[in-house]
């Protein structure tokens, strides 16, 4: 296959800053100028269609047109004919049994790793492009039909990890 080309993001909003500020210039320079449109996937919220005009805003702002895969009357064909496919946070149990109802596992699997494009992850969809989500810190709210992931990279991700540094803002923690 080709290279692989990620990009796994902690979290998308990082403390004090807006949605993606602290990496938006590792996505411009990650997708680069070749990539002009990027598909969304929001299946990690309930609200997908808010999350997608927030997403679709700030690709924008950084030069990117963005489609909503929950959008698509045909997401596997969405999948086929992307660019480049973005997978947002939220609930990793939500998000992987989406994936699992929609059939894009295999699909996206050999976009990325069979033809090469590029993949973003942020929290969720970072947990989801590892071999399983059994390191998600997230409740179980719903049951995908396996707890075995993209497999992306041959390892998981914790992407909320917490330092014991007491004075540490990460995931908005303040004392």
């Amino acid at each position: 296959g080709c290279p692989r080309r990620l990009l796994l993001v902690s979290n998308s909003t990082l403390h004090g800053g807006g949605y993606l500020g602290h990496c938006q210039q590792h996505i411009q320079s990650f997708l680069g100028e070749k990539v002009k449109r990027v598909l969304f996937v929001p299946y990690a919220l309930h609200d997908r269609d808010a999350y997608a005009r927030t997403a679709r805003e700030k690709f924008a702002s950084l030069g990117y047109e963005l489609d909503s895969i929950h959008d698509s009357c045909d997401p596997v064909e969405a999948v086929r004919k992307s660019e480049a496919i973005f997978i947002g946070g939220g609930n990793t149990f939500r998000l992987l049994k989406a994936l699992y109802d929609n059939k894009l596992i295999q699909e996206i699997r050999k976009r990325v790793l069979e033809d090469g494009i590029p993949y973003m992850g942020s929290s969720a969809g970072t947990n989801v492009a590892t071999i399983s989500i059994n390191t998600t810190n997230d409740m179980p709210i719903v049951y995908p039909p396996s707890l075995q992931a993209l497999g992306l990279v041959p390892f998981n991700i914790n992407p909320h990890y917490l330092d014991p540094d007491v004075k540490s803002t990460h995931m908005g923690v303040s004392k």
